[in-house]
């Protein structure tokens, strides 16, 4: 079990994948924190673009489009953390911002 989960629920937004993405895999270095992307029944190539270009994140694919909190729901049944953490497809995160969130929960 990693202590850590970072997951974004994605549908049909390989544009913000492409944008967003490399950025929260940059940021996120730590080896007890894993970058997940659980996938909502896209229809468009999100899933095929990840397995291209970024074969180190796990992808959680759901079989239909599930909604905001049943696809989370649905997707955080298959992983094993510690601490989840629920981030968007399009946000930037800046280096280390996990570390004060995970300490927080830690501490609390």
């Amino acid at each position: 079990m990693i202590k850590t989960a970072v997951v974004i629920l994605n549908w049909n937004g390989r544009g913000f994948l492409e944008k967003f993405l490399p950025g929260v895999i940059a940021n996120t270095v730590s080896a007890d924190t894993e970058v997940i992307i659980a996938d909502n029944g896209s229809d468009d190539d999100s899933v095929s673009w990840l397995s291209a270009n970024h074969p180190e994140i796990r992808v959680i694919r759901l079989e239909k489009n599930y909604g905001y909190a049943g696809g989370y729901n649905r997707a955080l049944q298959y992983i094993a953390a510690e601490y989840f953490i629920l981030l968007n497809p399009d946000i930037s995160v800046p280096a280390g911002w996990t570390e004060p969130l995970v300490t927080f929960m830690d501490m609390h």
